[in-house]
């Protein structure tokens, strides 16, 4: 009797560890763990706005991937700026929708100038050419991955255009995104929904696709929370004391972010409708772009004194801008905006076979005024990705 008490007993308790290694938050466990390295961030996660992401790659006994995502701080609702990490849905779904045209002799290599009907939209002609050739979207989409270029961003948002880019990625499920305007340029809303006329050309010359002007209207309603923020923004040189507000501004939600990555590198976990419409060749080309050093483009060359390798590395190596080491590879894209800090990357060391995705956004902005390039990126965005991405490496090189 008492053997069999004492074996109840004993499986009472195998059942609860079994049950709590089931439903633990590993990342919130390494996170604990190494909470003095990734000071003062994760002791003040709310203030910081702080949200993690993190996603094991593993694979059965049939060799057979399974993914396993653990967050942190995670908050779909909040808003925070994306910034450049919305370059990054625009260049997929360029190379998606050269394939859905179905056009002989249109690819991302293909030739193309774009008029200018619009006031504040600027054009290049078609004999306009840049140190590389003529352009095309294959070119824009090396440096959105390599330097992070705005301008070559709003190439892509011209090419796509407000209406259709929104369209698509809720036709592919991301349904806590939305894009309304170009980078880096002042523009209103009117002039976010209007693209210019865009014109592709063969190789003797001759115009094999046409895309007119668009004016496009869409409603992109998101339940977005904290959308003001602040206690003050300048604009035009003049500080308005107001919170800043942000709701009509881009919104790339960080399980969105994570998720497109996943797609770019293991679509076949996806359903066929949940794909999109690349080929091979495109796949290559994202995955060879995205994990590209400044240094190691033959064309458009880059300094290595203006863009460091680590220039849009934020995770493990964007504390420093020694060379990193070529056994890591980091696919990604980032942003950096408003005080706010993204990276959202997959990062692979073959020789200790290590791989694993992880996103995360981090808002500094102490004086909680916009617009006044106060904010403290150097001090503790930075640090803290780059900290937060060794602890994860370094726990993903002792697991098995």
């Amino acid at each position: 009797m008492k053997i069999k008490i004492l074996l109840i007993i004993l499986f009472g308790i195998f059942m609860t560890q079994l049950s709590y290694s089931q439903h633990v938050n590993i990342l919130e466990k390494i996170i604990s763990e190494n909470a003095d390295s990734l000071f003062p961030v994760v002791q003040n996660k709310d203030k910081f706005e702080v949200q993690i992401l993190y996603t094991q790659i593993n694979k059965d006994k049939d060799d057979k991937i399974n993914l396993t995502t653990y967050s942190f701080n995670e908050n779909p609702q909040k808003y925070f700026y994306p910034a450049s990490t919305v370059k990054f849905p625009a260049a997929v779904l360029s190379l998606e929708k050269l394939n859905d045209l179905k056009m002989k002799g249109l690819n991302k290599y293909t030739h193309f100038s774009i008029d200018s009907l619009y006031e504040g939209l600027t054009s290049f002609d078609k004999d306009f050419k840049t140190e590389c050739g003529y352009p095309n979207i294959a070119e824009f989409i090396k440096r959105v991955f390599l330097v992070s270029d705005n301008q070559a961003f709003n190439r892509l948002f011209d090419f796509l255009g407000q209406k259709e880019l929104n369209d698509r990625l809720r036709k592919k499920g991301f349904n806590n995104t939305r894009i309304l305007h170009r980078l880096e340029v002042a523009r209103t809303a009117d002039q976010n929904r209007q693209t210019n006329p865009i014109k592709f050309y063969d190789e003797e010359g001759n115009i094999i696709y046409e895309q007119p002007a668009k004016f496009d209207s869409t409603d992109v309603n998101l339940n977005l929370s904290d959308t003001k923020k602040g206690k003050g923004y300048y604009s035009n040189g003049e500080l308005i004391n107001e919170p800043k507000d942000f709701s009509a501004n881009n919104f790339f939600g960080l399980r969105d972010q994570h998720n497109l990555l996943i797609r770019i590198f293991y679509p076949e976990l996806f359903k066929e409708s949940e794909r999109f419409n690349l080929i091979e060749d495109d796949y290559k080309f994202l995955r060879n772009y995205m994990s590209m050093l400044p240094k190691e483009s033959v064309c458009p060359k880059y300094s290595s004194e203006e863009y460091w390798d680590s220039y849009v590395k934020f995770f493990i190596f964007g504390d420093s801008k020694n060379t990193m080491p070529e056994n890591i590879k980091i696919y990604n894209k980032v942003g950096d905006a408003y005080g706010f800090m993204l990276d959202n990357a997959y990062i692979v060391d073959e020789g200790n076979d290590v791989k694993f995705f992880l996103s995360a956004v981090i808002h500094v902005n102490e004086n909680q005024i916009y617009n006044d390039d106060t904010y403290e990126y150097d001090t503790i965005a930075l640090p803290f990705l780059s900290k937060l991405g060794k602890v994860i490496y370094d726990y993903e090189k002792g697991r098995k």
